[in-house]
Order: C-alpha cells, then sequence, then structure tokens
C-alpha cells in the first residue's frame, strides 16, 4: 500500500504512533483493561482479537510496599539535591501528578469502555501492545480534516528512517461520530480519551500526543486561504514552498494575541518511529516570524506551555504583555 494518503480535497493534520494507554498508579501500573458500562472485562467478547493477558488489581498492601519504596526514593532523591553545591538546580517535570478520576486511574485502568454494538469495540487489537510486538510493529492515528484513522506498519527499530513506510489500514471513523477528546495528564502526561458520541470511549497514548491534540481537543479554527490578510497569505505560501512537493495547503490559524500559528505538513516525509512532525511558524499580524523568546501564551499549545516551564522554570518574556 505504501503510505496512506488523504482522499481528494481531504487534509492530513496529525499523524502520530499511538497504542493503548498503561496504568501508572500503582494497583494498576503496566496494566489495561477492557471494559463494558458495568465495568466486566470483555476482552474475550471482541470480535477478532486474540487472546491477551488477564490481569487483576494489586491488592492494596502491594500497593502500600510500593508507595513506601517510592517515598524512600523521594527521601534519598532529596538528601542528593540538599549535598549538592549552593546555587544548583534541579529541573522538575511540569505535568500534574494527581488523578482526575481516581476509579479509572487509581482503582482500575480500562482503556476501553464500550457496551454491545458501539464504536469502541470495533478498534483494531493492534493498538494493545501486549496483543502487538512493538519491536516489529507499530501503530500509528491519523487525523484529517474529515475522519480518523488507525493504520499498522512494520517496524525495526535499528532502521527505521531507513525503510519505507508501508501502511495497513486498520481502522476509520468520521470526525462527526467523535464527541469530544480530553487530555489525561496523570504521571506521564502523555495520554488521551477520545468519547464517541455512543458515549463508548477509549484512552489512548501516544509520546507525540501534542499535534492530534492541535485539531482534537483544541478544536483550532483555520483560517481560509482568502480570508487571511495579504501578509499573512504570502508569509504561508513561502514557507510553505520550502518544505517539498508533496507539502500540503499550509494551515493557518490566529491565535487569541493576534499571532498567527503557520502548520505545513507533507504526508511523503512519514517515517515508521514518530509519523509525521509538522514545521511550525509563528509570525505577528505583519507576517514577521516571531523568535521564541518572544512567544505569547496564547502561541504555545498547553503541553508546549508545559514544556517551556518546565525547561526554563518561567513563562515567555512577552507573556506578560500579551494583549488580551
Amino acid at each position: 500500500m505504501g503510505i496512506w494518503m488523504p482522499g481528494p480535497g481531504e487534509t492530513v493534520l496529525a499523524r502520530v504512533p499511538v497504542t493503548f494507554a498503561t496504568g501508572a498508579a500503582m494497583r494498576v501500573r503496566g496494566r489495561r483493561w477492557f471494559r463494558d458500562e458495568e465495568r466486566n472485562d470483555i476482552q474475550g467478547e471482541l470480535d477478532g482479537w486474540p487472546a491477551g493477558p488477564v490481569h487483576n488489581v494489586r491488592s492494596t498492601g502491594f500497593g502500600a510496599v510500593l508507595a513506601v519504596l517510592r517515598i524512600s526514593a523521594l527521601a534519598v532523591g532529596a538528601l542528593i539535591v540538599a549535598a549538592l553545591p549552593s546555587g544548583s538546580t534541579v529541573k522538575t517535570s511540569s505535568v500534574p501528578r494527581s488523578a482526575a478520576d481516581r476509579a479509572d486511574e487509581l482503582e482500575d485502568f480500562p482503556v476501553l469502555w464500550a457496551a454491545p454494538g458501539t464504536v469502541a469495540r470495533s478498534l483494531p487489537w493492534q493498538l494493545d501492545p501486549a496483543r502487538s510486538d512493538q519491536r516489529r510493529y507499530r501503530t500509528h492515528l491519523i487525523v484529517t480534516d474529515r475522519r480518523v484513522v488507525i493504520v499498522g506498519l512494520p517496524f525495526n527499530e535499528r532502521r527505521c528512517h531507513e525503510l519505507p513506510v508501508e501502511d495497513e489500514l486498520l481502522w476509520e471513523l468520521p470526525r462527526s461520530d467523535i464527541q469530544r477528546v480530553d487530555r489525561q495528564n496523570f504521571k506521564g502526561g502523555d495520554d488521551f480519551k477520545v468519547v464517541f458520541t455512543d458515549g463508548s470511549w477509549c484512552r489512548l497514548y501516544s509520546p507525540w500526543r501534542v499535534f492530534p491534540m492541535q485539531h482534537l481537543a483544541d478544536r483550532s479554527d483555520v483560517v481560509p486561504s482568502d480570508a487571511l490578510p495579504p501578509e499573512i497569505r504570502e508569509a504561508a505560501e513561502t514557507f510553505a514552498a520550502n518544505h517539498g512537493p508533496d507539502a500540503a495547503p499550509p494551515l493557518v490559524v490566529r491565535n487569541d494575541c493576534g499571532c498567527y500559528r503557520i502548520e505545513v505538513l507533507a504526508p511523503g516525509t512519514a517515517v515508521s518511529f514518530y509519523g509525521i512532525h509538522p514545521q511550525e511558524r509563528i509570525v505577528d499580524a505583519e507576517g514577521r516570524e516571531v523568535d521564541m523568546v518572544d512567544y505569547h501564551l496564547e502561541d504555545l499549545s498547553v503541553e508546549g506551555l508545559w514544556l517551556w516551564k518546565s525547561l526554563f522554570r518561567g513563562t515567555p518574556a512577552s507573556a506578560k504583555a500579551s494583549p488580551s
């Protein structure tokens, strides 16, 4: 099949690796479950799915032992920090570590919540790392302006940048069948929940969730080319012209601060390891490129803001002067 390509008039917005998520809390760490609305295990009822591991939630006693070990590790870390020379700094993650949903993150970890006949039950088994060998096969999520698509493809870690992408179409769904997409920020901060219009949902993981979230969770309003000011249209066309003959038309989003985000994505540049990383540029109202140190808060995605705070322990220089 080669690289999956969009239909006529359809625009690819994001492509990233994706799997079902994995529990991070002590009682569910390294595990996942597939549930119906009564919280029964349904993995044996899913059509065409091969057998997978059967997990049980760890006892509270086991969780308590892990908690003691974690506290001990934190104590050792505190002693190390205290022993550092005066003026030394240690970077810490700004990703929230508290659970938003105790029932589904601490006491249980469903990654599929689906009554019989609902959309979530149609998802492909290849998304499950326990059933699909991640060393040899990967699944990617593709988001377009019309649908979401899941493809599978051979993977070789040593040659992932060399081997051609050979996609296998596994699943697709019109975007109109998605009610909402929510970030799940507990611990790792790379999970997201896709809730379908029939009430079923799935919890997925991607190390590059920032790219699909810009279009699924944030619902960015793309400004049509013919509605752009001439300066912005020229900046977008110039930027796109430098990114290959198969580059899709540039996507332009007007941020609340008055700047514009220009994004160019070339489907033919897909790589099995990370999918497609779009090329982005922030320009001001006159079409001039804005340096990263001068970004407004509105110019950053949610993940970008976390990264900024984590790396620089502050906010962009111009954040305080951001237009209202």
